[in-house]
């Protein structure tokens, strides 16, 4: 089981990287929030799931 600290440092990690936000920009984000800071300017879509895993892979991390 992945403990929700792990994936909300996963996220801080990223939303730091794509968006230059310092983890209190963060927490104060709501998550329509991030969604729509992640989508590119032009109403194109942002990253897909599938290249932020590609990106950020779980290391370490077990489905099983």
């Amino acid at each position: 089981m992945r403990l929700f600290g792990e994936g909300a440092s996963t996220l801080c990690n990223a939303a730091s990287v794509l968006l230059g936000w310092r983890p209190a920009e963060f927490w104060n984000a709501t998550p329509a929030e991030l969604a729509l800071a992640l989508i590119a300017p032009g109403g194109s879509e942002g990253m897909t799931l599938e290249e932020l895993k590609r990106r950020f892979p779980d290391e370490g991390y077990n489905n099983g």
